[in-house]
């Protein structure tokens, strides 16, 4: 409790921890810069240990509330140059953009609101997981504290996120997520996911979270998927936060452009 409290959440009564909808609250309003840029290896493991290798530059800008990112895939040569782009409006009850570029289509397609939920390019994350990156979507769930306890070296508060209606469940794709989150960071450590009929569906763990330019930031999320025992590991390199990034790279123009 005493970190909460250096933390500035309200005092709480004795026994007491933040409310569900607070630390979610917390989560997005965490610093994580006004615009940032990354390297992405994804490490696609699939059940008998075999693996394979992707690696993308991933951009992301705020503006003005909005928050847009731009992932280029860089190798391998098979799907070089797909791009995946988002802008996520900050209104209530407006869907937010979602395109993926095709190259060998020469064209773009927008991703619909239903299919948010589904697989990103055979990794074990899903368009709204890569959209999200390390915030959630507060809107889409109602949130519940449960306890806290101990995850790898802090003490985390365990908050369950349950979809809104069964039109949301669908679109996400889960029926409840559990999250471990450290308040140190307001970085879930760990997240367990369900399908809609309650069971296990996946698991992901955030790791190597140190600070770069001042903000706190995960370079390692491991995913496992409980259904088909494949994994995903997304390892981040090449990290800043420059002042700004030109809003042209996300455009569904820069996507048909590339990264040159």
């Amino acid at each position: 409790m005493a970190l909460l409290l250096a933390l500035g959440l309200a005092a709480p009564a004795a026994g007491e921890l933040p409310e569900g909808a607070e630390v979610a609250r917390r989560i997005n309003a965490r610093d994580d810069g006004g615009s940032a840029l990354r390297t992405l290896e994804m490490q696609l493991i699939d059940k008998g240990g075999g693996v394979r290798v992707r690696t993308a530059r991933v951009f992301r800008r705020w503006f003005d509330g909005e928050r847009r990112l731009a992932l280029f895939y860089l190798s391998p040569t098979t799907i070089r140059d797909t791009a995946f782009l988002v802008h996520d409006y900050p209104e209530k009850g407006k869907d937010d953009a979602q395109w993926l570029y095709l190259p060998a289509l020469r064209k773009s397609r927008r991703i619909a609101a239903r299919d948010r939920g589904k697989d990103f390019l055979g990794t074990d994350m899903s368009y709204e997981d890569m959209k999200n990156e390390t915030k959630v979507a507060a809107e889409d769930y109602r949130w519940t504290t449960l306890r806290e306890e101990a995850c790898a070296e802090a003490r985390c508060l365990v908050v369950e996120a349950v979809p809104i209606d069964e039109e949301t469940a669908r679109a996400v794709g889960y029926g409840k997520v559990t999250y471990w989150v450290d308040p140190g960071f307001w970085i879930a450590r760990r997240v367990e996911y369900e399908d809609r009929a309650g069971r296990p569906k996946k698991s992901a763990r955030l790791s190597e979270i140190r600070q770069v330019d001042g903000i706190w930031t995960v370079h390692r999320v491991e995913v496992e998927n409980h259904r088909t025992r494949h994994r995903t590991v997304f390892v981040s390199s090449e990290v800043a936060y420059p002042e700004e990034i030109d809003a042209d790279r996300f455009t569904e123009r820069a996507l048909r452009r590339g990264i040159r």
